[in-house]
């Protein structure tokens, strides 16, 4: 008898992935082998990354064949430990498939410590995406006292940390996020110095009335955003790479502007950044962010959609601008609460 929900790839998207882009089926609740635990998927994260791994293209990330399960980090729960290093009730984090058990080999799950916050920020502010703002921040955008900083894509699970980290090392921070609500709780609450809502305003404009240039532009978005801001780039400003989600739907990339030019006058550097390539510091990273969340220098959201079932519904509205900060996916509740 099935006992297991799990989502596979139903076909592969033409533009913007739609409900019928996903297929949820009852499977049977799997069998750990040797090195490998069986658990239960306390939550999920859904990232816009997964949308190039839909593609049949090579990308960065490998893509998924057509029948596929769908996979994403997540926190769980062990049930069983066939000799994979844990025991059961251990809660640990890793990359798994969009489904409420699976079983996973031990050497690719991590234990989960978030110092008493809710288990779910390993997933967001101590996982991946906060590690991607500190890596994409000290190593490649490096901002420092009085640089003016834009930050696209401000109010995601990336941006949000990535403008208070550049606060703290003395930027003065402009968030472009897609309302109104996101840009009040870019300037009110995590105090940056200006936001600019790009769906209501000519980001270009506005910048020239908010920024003396730009010297660091940390990029989430690419698109027309980041053609405004290109052309306001400073001398010798530095431009982080990491998201281009403007453009993940499109099915042949537009031109745009032609931006090179831009880069001998203002001798500018332009990088994009992988967080996996920090793995061995990824501790570093999480530590850090840790002391910082509980000093209250930097404050964090989630974005939560209740049942394995609306994963999909999700998934989508990170392309619609609908989460705060950490877009989640709360499978299950761990024993005892």
């Amino acid at each position: 008898m099935s006992d297991n929900r799990r989502f596979h790839l139903a076909k592969r998207p033409e533009g913007v992935p739609s409900a019928d882009t996903f297929d949820l089926r009852e499977v049977d609740r799997p069998e750990p082998a040797p090195g490998e635990a069986l658990v239960r998927v306390l939550s999920l994260s859904v990232d816009p990354y997964m949308r190039d791994r839909m593609r049949a293209g090579e990308s960065y990330a490998q893509p998924w064949a057509v029948g596929d399960p769908l996979r994403g980090g997540a926190v769980c729960e062990v049930v069983e430990s066939n000799g994979a290093g844990f025991e059961p009730g251990d809660t640990v984090v890793g990359e798994l498939p969009w489904a409420e058990y699976a079983t996973v080999d031990g050497s690719d799950l991590t234990p989960v410590d978030t110092g008493g916050l809710p288990v779910s920020t390993a997933l967001g502010v101590l996982g991946m995406p906060g590690r991607t703002a500190y890596f994409g921040t000290r190593e490649v955008a490096e901002p420092k006292a009085d640089d003016w900083m834009v930050v696209s894509g401000a109010a995601g699970a990336v941006g949000s940390v990535v403008g208070q980290l550049g606060e703290l090392q003395g930027a003065d921070v402009v968030g472009i996020a897609g309302s109104d609500e996101k840009c009040d709780w870019l300037t009110e609450e995590l105090g940056f110095t200006a936001a600019i809502n790009y769906k209501g305003e000519d980001v270009g404009a506005r910048l020239d009335e908010v920024a003396d240039g730009v010297d660091v532009y940390y990029d989430n978005v690419g698109g027309p955003v980041t053609d405004a801001v290109w052309g306001r780039l400073n001398v010798d400003a530095r431009v982080a790479i990491c998201g281009q989600i403007a453009l993940y739907n499109a099915e042949e990339l537009p031109t745009g502007p032609r931006k090179l030019s831009t880069l001998i006058e203002t001798r500018a550097r332009v990088e994009g950044l992988l967080v996996r390539d920090f793995a061995p510091r990824f501790r570093e990273a999480t530590e850090h962010l840790g002391e910082l969340v509980a000093a209250g220098d930097l404050q964090y959201r989630e974005t939560v959609t209740e049942g394995l079932e609306n994963a999909p519904e999700a998934f989508l509205g990170l392309f619609e601008g609908e989460n705060v900060g950490k877009q989640v996916v709360k499978v299950a509740d761990a024993d005892g609460e």
